[in-house]
């Protein structure tokens, strides 16, 4: 076990515990889909059928982005430097998941919202920022 170099800043609490609620907002989207808990929340039904019907891969891709920014925000917390490596299995999950909805799949118009595309940028914006607030902290020795 590494022993920590510096003193941890405020800043990375904050950055740690608000990127936590928000990949944990995330990951209660992936589960709710993937447990089929959807109509609980009364989407529409063409968005429930684009919704389950993710290919395998694409719902794997969905799980690397999701999970993988979890993991890397507690592991910011806990001020450890595989939090670079799990924001960036995270950047590959948003990759994937980006092509098929972008490239692939054929999105419902309820979902082509400018509210959605501008939380699409927010997402890529949020993931890029923590994966490079991580290697900044590791390289300065916070996070060990």
């Amino acid at each position: 076990m590494g022993v920590l170099t510096k003193t941890a800043p405020w800043h990375l609490w904050v950055v740690g515990g608000v990127s936590l609620l928000w990949n944990l907002g995330g990951v209660a989207s992936y589960m709710t889909t993937e447990l089929g808990q959807l109509e609980q929340l009364e989407v529409a039904p063409e968005q429930l059928e684009y919704f389950y019907s993710f290919p395998a891969w694409a719902v794997a891709f969905w799980a690397l982005g999701v999970w993988g920014s979890a993991i890397g925000s507690l592991l910011l917390l806990l001020r450890k430097k595989l939090a670079v490596w799990s924001f960036g299995i995270s950047i590959v999950g948003l990759l994937g998941t980006t092509f098929y909805e972008r490239m692939v799949a054929v999105i419902p118009q309820s979902l082509q919202s400018t509210g959605q595309n501008l939380f699409a940028v927010a997402i890529w914006v949020i993931t890029f920022g923590l994966f490079f607030y991580a290697s900044r902290m590791t390289a300065k020795g916070v996070l060990t």
